[in-house]
């Protein structure tokens, strides 16, 4: 715990830098934040997703058999709530509030909101210690008076009232135990390291955040063993994806490493530059954030239905036995492992980087109602590497890729997660925090 606690603390230390003077977003690159006080501030909503992507890329913080996802969106759920009880420009998510000033704080509600919200998820005393710190460096920004008493008010209710919801939401439950099959095609343990057990069999069974039900947009089968699809994308994989290929290029390789980390983590640093780069105000960013993670939640527990319903073998496996499969295009290979050593712990149809990337791309381009974009990305586990796009369709095709050229995912895995991603996506979109005025929504009122 002591080293989780080391790590935490410096990752609070560099967000307090970030946190100086009165409250505004800023176009200034996110990275600069670190090198002194001269930094601009940064908005509330994007400070306290920044402080939880710490928190959950802490080692041992995040409990293993719950997805951080639902973190991200319970907190934004409840930022979105408190702040929009003030803004009231769109339909609250859960929790409607009568007799709400409208000169009540949004940053005061935003910041107790996710601080209450995230000293629920996180009870160790260290991790509270430094959540209250930051909650009290926040409101420090914000004038004394009753607006600010009330904003307080406002998002220790929403918080609460979030939590006691999904408080029995099945996330608390014991993962399902696992048995593994032995027939071609069926999920198997992967090599070189062989988990016991694979990760999250129960979280299809977790209540969705907005979806009616985990099977909602549930994808077809993947394809035959036997048959020309199967056989076109496991031979693509098995040239691309193998350690050390001599078919792909290297830039193909880099970026089946650049994207090998939590995927929705990038997508959110994606959505805190969308944030700096316009100056969105804590409202447009209570909405943009909710939308994406609420999406992001709900794509877990859609692609876990559809993982654990069709139990299909990872592609190292099928390589290495592909012999079993009676299909002539494929040739095993019995030493074959992926680009990026390990594979994930999970069956492999659908992918998920594919479900998260296409349900990213449609939240952002829908919020600035255009793709066209030009950002950088960094990864979460190639230190100092970044890569260059202008539109977010360009960045989620790439992620889906790279898992291709990472070795982990057939190319029908990522088609089948696109389109679920996409359909998981516009159904939140469609459904939840929309305009009071639809009709007549603006940039202005998002």
């Amino acid at each position: 715990m002591s080293k989780i606690l080391i790590v935490f603390a410096l990752l609070c230390a560099g967000l307090s830098i970030l946190a100086g003077g009165s409250y505004g977003a800023s176009p200034n690159d996110e990275h600069q934040a670190a090198i002194g006080s001269s930094a601009q501030p940064v908005n509330p909503v994007v400070q306290w997703n920044r402080t939880l992507l710490g928190i959950v890329r802490t080692p041992g913080a995040q409990p293993a058999t719950i997805h951080p996802t639902r973190s991200f969106a319970i907190m934004h759920a409840a930022i979105y709530d408190a702040v929009n009880a003030i803004d009231r420009t769109h339909r609250p998510y859960l929790v409607r509030l009568s007799g709400v000033s409208r000169d009540a704080s949004q940053e005061a509600a935003a910041a107790a909101a996710a601080h209450d919200v995230l000293v629920a998820l996180y009870p160790a005393p260290a991790f509270k210690t430094a959540l209250d710190a930051q909650l009290q460096q926040s409101l420090a920004q914000i004038p004394d008076g009753n607006d600010k008493t009330e904003g307080i008010r406002i998002g220790q209710t929403v918080a609460d009232r979030i939590l006691a919801q999904r408080n029995t939401d099945g996330s608390n439950a014991r993962p399902i135990h696992y048995v593994f099959g032995t027939a071609p095609g069926d999920y198997q343990s992967t090599p070189p390291n062989f988990p016991p057990q694979p990760q999250f069999t129960h979280w299809s069974r977790v209540t969705p955040f907005a979806l009616e039900r985990a099977s909602q947009f549930r994808p077809g089968p993947p394809p035959a063993l036997t048959s020309d699809t199967y056989g076109d994308a496991f031979n693509q994989i098995k040239s691309l994806g193998i350690a050390n290929s001599t078919t792909a290029t290297a830039d193909e390789a880099l970026t089946g490493r650049f994207w090998n980390g939590a995927i929705q983590n990038y997508w959110n640093e994606i959505a805190q530059t969308v944030s700096l780069a316009h100056s969105l105000t804590t409202a447009q960013n209570a909405r943009l954030f909710a939308l994406l993670n609420l999406s992001f939640a709900d794509d877990v527990i859609a692609f876990y239905d559809a993982k654990y319903t069709y139990n299909f073998w990872r592609p190292v496996t099928a390589i290495r036995a592909a012999d079993a499969g009676n299909n002539p295009e494929t040739v095993a290979d019995p030493n074959w492992l992926p680009e990026v050593g390990k594979t994930a712990p999970d069956p492999s149809y659908p992918g998920a980087h594919a479900v998260i990337s296409a349900a990213g791309a449609e939240v952002l381009i829908s919020f600035l109602e255009r793709d066209r974009f030009e950002f950088n990305v960094t990864s979460e586990v190639l230190p100092g590497v970044e890569r260059s796009f202008t539109s977010f369709s360009a960045a989620a095709e790439e992620a889906t890729l790279s898992r291709i050229f990472g070795g982990q995912h057939f190319r029908f895995d990522l088609t089948a997660g696109q389109r679920l991603g996409r359909e998981v996506a516009d159904f939140v979109l469609d459904n939840f925090l929309t305009s009071v005025h639809r009709g007549d929504e603006s940039n202005d009122d998002r």
